[in-house]
């Protein structure tokens, strides 16, 4: 099998980034582009990001995760600790979030170091879910290998009747993890491939080193 992709091309030309007009803080910039994607680009979901980790095996792995919240501390999202990216995080916390919002023409890439958030934080969230969602993330053993699908919905079956009429708690091997940013690339498409590209690095003051970088 063979296709000669070459002449796939799109000349970016909606926006622009320029030094002069970004923030001391990245968090600022990050959360005037996110608001600005989910306003104007609803076909774009906004908070999807693709999570990458150096795996147990020694290779990188990415995955398309969800932003669930931010704050000037980082950038939280929850999933099974005991999946392949939960163990991945747990023997090497570095790891790379990027949004691409292909509406706007703009990329985020975060490096950053990932950690657990404290479990009333993740019993709040898991009690803000769907009963759906909450009985999904019991019966799910992320990231093993299963026989069929049949499991699943047996499974999911046996939790509903088990369940009825009751609160679900939050297992222990499921909450959330925060990426504290350590560099930040703002990327804004543009004609002729000179994108922009502003990079925030953190220093050992905590202030934020603001560059420029060639496309």
């Amino acid at each position: 099998m063979e296709k000669d992709l070459s002449n796939y091309r799109k000349s970016y030309k909606k926006h622009e980034l320029l030094l002069k007009d970004v923030p001391e803080n990245p968090m600022e910039l990050f959360q005037k582009w996110f608001y600005e994607v989910d306003q104007h680009f609803p076909e774009d979901e906004t908070n999807a990001m693709t999570l990458a980790t150096n795996g147990l095996d020694g290779f990188p792995m990415s995955r398309v995760v969800l932003l669930k919240k931010y704050t000037y501390e980082g950038f939280i999202f929850y999933t099974n600790y005991n999946s392949e990216k939960g163990k991945a995080i747990a023997s090497n916390p570095n790891v790379c979030l990027s949004f691409f919002w292909h509406g706007a023409e703009r990329q985020i890439i975060i490096k950053g170091t990932a950690e657990k958030i404290a479990e009333n934080l993740s019993d709040g969230y898991f009690e803000s879910r769907p009963r759906g969602s909450q009985l999904g993330a019991i019966v799910s053993n992320q990231s093993e290998i299963i026989q069929s699908r049949d499991v699943l919905e047996n499974k999911l079956k046996k939790l509903e009747k088990e369940f009825e009429g009751k609160d679900i708690p939050r297992p222990k091997f499921w909450g959330g993890f925060i990426v504290r940013p350590i560099e930040i690339e703002f990327w804004q498409g543009r004609a002729n491939r000179l994108h922009d590209r502003v990079r925030y690095k953190l220093e050992p003051d905590y202030n934020w080193e603001i560059k420029r970088l060639a496309p």
